[in-house]
């Protein structure tokens, strides 16, 4: 297929297949390499103990066999709109596609809030500012004023964002590994768990936290319409872009576990800088915490970004269709953004970290981190399971000679794991259920308020009556 050529899609689109193999694995990589390890790491070695690797494992496990429906899915419909699509195509149910919408809205929602909870806390590193709510709503804020500014999306920016991250995360390998040469790795905490409860129990607890790690994979399905040869390549480049980033999320568990005492990193606030700091690279320690905060501020800025933008461009989308008010759909007149969908989406994440804040002041003991990634997982989960669900039901439906098939086991595994892990989060942490129902509570209002404005909109406006026609 020469470059160029037009993508193969519904009728009137003019996207040309130009992205190769490589191009897309890292795409993929830089997608799922987002800022989640860099702000969970504490968290998970906390929940599970020196094994902590083994949660990565298994999350990135689970995460890939739910990538498996996206690649069957987005080689039979190769069009923007991920799990909305595809639900929408599997059950043509309109409520039961809103809902998913809106899960997949909440998600990024309840992410960019803990994201920017993690952002504070690297900022307190390297500044005389503690961690405090104030500079999380001003991070928000901020990446919500470049957005509506406008975002040049230029290829080399994101490459470089992305080498960033992976440089973060290299050093913490190899931090490891010079922990390892020098003989002084033990090797024995990598098999020891948390004392609460049995390992197996432990492992599930750290993968709710680590299945965070690896969201965004679904980002990829909306460029399969251009990529070549997609029914090959895609699932190929999905599929190693994530075995590769969990591969080096494994590892940089393993390194965190080899030269820091987990009980530290589970303390930390900034766990990874915790592995920097312990001093076992011989380089002076205080300009390396510095510049190893810097990179995680910019992994962490480069992925709360790309929810920013997200967020709104649903709101945008949603508006488009009539689905939530038309005032979403307005864009500056000059920037040429969707100013009111960021305006709003930017609320709606500052009252997450306001009640996030007000929770802790009640209990300390309350971690806003780790609430809103367990929210995030939530909706992560039920949304996935959908499109395992979705993939399994369109089986001969728009089925091409050269579409891709994922394995119906594999897909069974995934889908009985998505399921279960989500009431296992549920049952662990029934609190998160009111922050679930508030953000959906928050969609149907919309919905509502859509529906009622499509109503006075197709009510045809009162006849005037002609003078003297009266009675």
């Amino acid at each position: 297929m020469a470059a160029g050529e037009r993508a193969g899609g519904p009728p009137g689109t003019d996207l040309r297949r130009s992205i190769t193999s490589r191009q897309l694995f890292g795409y993929v990589l830089g997608d799922v390499l987002g800022s989640g390890i860099y702000v969970l790491v504490g968290l998970v070695a906390a929940a599970v103990g020196g094994a902590f690797w083994l949660a990565f494992a298994a999350g990135v496990t689970l995460a890939i066999l739910t990538g498996l429906a996206y690649a069957e899915l987005a080689t039979k419909y190769p069009r923007a709109a991920g799990a909305s699509l595809y639900v929408s195509k599997a059950f043509r149910s309109p409520v039961l596609t809103f809902l998913v919408t809106v899960c997949m809205l909440s998600a990024v929602f309840a992410a960019s809030g803990s994201l920017a909870n993690g952002f504070a806390r690297y900022f307190a590193q390297v500044s005389a500012l503690p961690p405090t709510l104030l500079v999380s709503l001003l991070f928000i804020a901020a990446l919500s004023l470049v957005n509506y500014v406008g975002i040049t999306e230029s290829v080399v920016v994101t490459v470089a964002m992305t080498f960033v991250e992976v440089a973060g995360l290299v050093a913490v390998i190899a931090v490891g590994v010079v922990q390892v040469a020098r003989g002084d790795a033990p090797f024995g905490v990598l098999v020891e768990f948390s004392a609460q409860g049995n390992p197996v129990g432990a492992v599930v607890a750290g993968v709710a936290l680590a299945f965070f790690s690896m969201a965004g994979f679904e980002n990829a399905a909306n460029v399969a319409e251009e990529t070549f040869n997609p029914s090959v390549t895609f699932p190929r480049a999905l599929v190693g872009g994530m075995v590769t980033a969990g591969v080096l999320y494994v590892l940089v568990a393993m390194a965190a576990a080899l030269v820091v005492p987990v009980d530290v990193l589970g303390r930390s606030d900034a766990a990874l800088l915790e592995v920097v700091r312990a001093g076992v690279l011989p380089v002076p320690v205080g300009p390396v915490v510095v510049v190893f905060a810097v990179v995680a501020m910019v992994a962490i800025t480069n992925t709360t970004l790309v929810s920013v933008v997200t967020q709104s461009r649903i709101l945008y989308g949603m508006a488009r269709e009539g689905v939530v008010p038309q005032v979403f759909a307005r864009l500056h007149r000059t920037r040429r953004s969707p100013w009111v969908g960021l305006v709003f989406a930017g609320l709606v994440v500052a009252a997450l970290l306001v009640v996030g804040q007000l929770l802790t002041l009640a209990d300390p003991s309350t971690d806003v981190v780790a609430r809103l990634a367990t929210v995030t997982v939530v909706f992560l989960l039920l949304t996935y399971a959908l499109v395992i669900v979705s993939a399994l039901k369109l089986r001969g439906v728009d089925q091409r000679e050269d579409t891709y098939r994922a394995s119906t086991p594999l897909l069974l595994v995934g889908l009985v794991g998505d399921v279960a892990l989500l009431g296992y989060v549920v049952a662990e942490d029934p609190g998160s259920l009111l922050w679930v129902a508030g953000l959906l509570a928050l969609g149907l209002a919309l919905y509502l308020a859509g529906r009622t404005g499509r109503r006075r909109r197709s009510q045809p406006p009162d006849r005037p009556v002609a003078p003297g026609s009266g009675p």
